[in-house]
């Protein structure tokens, strides 16, 4: 195979390579199993392995190729986070009582992805229950950074972040209700998108339910790969209705709006004190909105109308979110998380604390104040194409025994809450809009920083083809040293 693909070459090139014969199934699946058992060790991306199973599949879809078919993802090794069900393998979530939990059905995405021909080798690290950002567990122990094992590959989609930016996986889904796909692709330096709501699919995901759950409506599955380009792969092959919804409803995406950055109209969503952001990161966005403007797109600070300093809209996306955390809690968990709340730094921890014990109408009102964002956000989108916005606060931190709550980092001497990543994850999170993680540089201490692509409701080509375009005019993915 060399000369033809490797382990970084792209998922949409290794395709290519099939389709062409130029590489089996087989053969390109052994290249990564390989080096899973070569590289996997010390930064522990990938817990779970199904490797015969991979391997009868990669002969099944050798031999439908030489009858002449083909699929989307016919022969391509991948892997699945573990809070996503597969069936056959154990969906822990990093939770100790779930290790011998085998779901009796594959997930529907997972399903979808199967159908396309995809080899799936195995499942990624997680922190328990999906519930931080950095992805360390009883079960399995901790998931480190490709470009520092001991910095965090963030959460809680780590290990899925982890194994693409070390090239052991060509194209990973995970999951997003509070930034869980775009942290870890920040952090490692790969691409990750968040779709919109409804688009993709969430049934078969812990937490949740096996079926269609609406009280995991902010919870969205999505890609995480190494370009732009099988960003739209990803989506494409799992996009569509729900267990259920498919009697009645079909989905069809819009082409990006535009083909060349020069028609991008892109708005930069302005700072505020409340919500600082490392000046690492802050130089590299106007860095980048120097470039957009050379290239010639129409480039300004803007936001949606009644947003002010985005306070207000964090706050309600905050209590929408404790709310779905506390009614997962007993009344004795409820009361230590609200003590525990009440004593970390989070700015927001008191507000937190409240509504882990929202009653219905409440949550209700909650939602009342989400519809009113989200026409503003539709508003906004008939004047711009694209925001832009930080996706972290700081590039990627040292791992913590702490607990979440606690824990604080250090931007520009000052002492802030890494809580406050949600101000910038919860911008699309809250009003269902598609948004797309990419790299735009590396800071002093050689990781990467990365910027979000906030698109329009059910556009999600839009913020995936603009994250492509700016990855050929500034360069995108890098490969982490010691993974060849």
């Amino acid at each position: 195979m060399s000369g033809v693909v490797d382990g970084f070459s792209s998922a949409t090139a290794m395709l290519r390579a099939l389709r062409a014969k130029q590489v089996s199934a087989v053969e390109l699946l052994e290249l990564h199993l390989d080096r899973i058992e070569r590289l996997n060790g010390p930064l522990n991306a990938i817990v779970i392995k199904d490797y015969d199973r991979a391997r009868e599949a990669a002969k099944a879809a050798d031999t439908a190729r030489a009858r002449g078919e083909d699929g989307k993802l016919l022969g391509l090794p991948l892997t699945i986070k573990d809070a996503i069900d597969v069936k056959g393998l154990p969906t822990t979530c990093g939770v100790v009582e779930r290790a011998q939990t085998y779901p009796e059905h594959d997930a529907r995405l997972v399903a979808s992805v199967r159908a396309a021909g995809a080899v799936i080798m195995g499942k990624t690290n997680v922190p328990p229950n999906a519930a931080d950002w950095q992805s360390d567990n009883p079960l399995f122990g901790r998931t480190g950074n490709p470009w520092n094992l001991d910095r965090v590959p963030g959460g809680s989609s780590g290990g899925a972040a982890a194994a693409v930016g070390a090239g052991l996986t060509p194209l990973e889904y995970g999951s997003d209700i509070g930034g869980s796909i775009r942290f870890p692709a920040a952090w490692c330096g790969v691409y990750g998108h968040r779709p919109s709501s409804t688009a993709i699919p969430d049934s078969g995901h812990f937490p949740g339910s096996p079926l269609p759950n609406p009280t995991l409506q902010l919870n969205t599955l999505g890609p995480i790969a190494r370009t732009a380009e099988d960003l739209a792969l990803g989506v494409d092959v799992v996009a569509g209705p729900d267990i259920g919804e498919e009697v009645a409803w079909r989905l069809e995406l819009p082409a990006p709006r535009h083909a060349r950055l020069s028609d991008y109209r892109v708005a930069i969503y302005p700072g505020a004190d409340w919500r600082p952001v490392s000046s690492e990161i802050t130089a590299a966005i106007e860095k980048l909105a120097a470039t957009l403007r050379k290239a010639g797109a129409h480039v300004a600070e803007a936001q949606p109308d009644g947003f002010g300093d985005g306070k207000d809209h964090h706050e309600v996306f905050v209590s929408i979110l404790t709310t779905i955390s506390g009614s997962r809690m007993s009344p004795d968990e409820r009361k230590a998380r609200a003590e525990a709340l009440r004593a970390s730094p989070d700015p927001f921890g008191e507000l937190r604390a409240r509504h882990l014990d929202a009653r219905a109408a409440e949550y209700m009102a909650l939602h009342d104040r989400r519809e009113e964002y989200r026409a503003r956000w539709r508003a906004f989108f008939r004047d711009w194409d694209i925001m832009l916005a930080p996706v972290v606060i700081v590039p990627a931190p040292e791992h913590s025994t702490m607990p979440p709550d606690a824990r604080v980092a250090d931007i520009d001497g000052r002492t802030v809450s890494l809580r406050l990543l949600t101000a910038y994850s919860g911008l699309s999170i809250m009003s269902g809009v598609p948004a797309t993680a990419f790299p735009i540089g590396m800071s002093k201490d050689g990781l990467p920083i990365s910027i979000q692509a906030i698109g329009p409701y059910l556009e999600d080509y839009t913020p995936i083809r603009f994250a492509g375009l700016v990855g050929s005019e500034i360069g995108g993915y890098q490969r982490p040293p010691g993974y060849e």
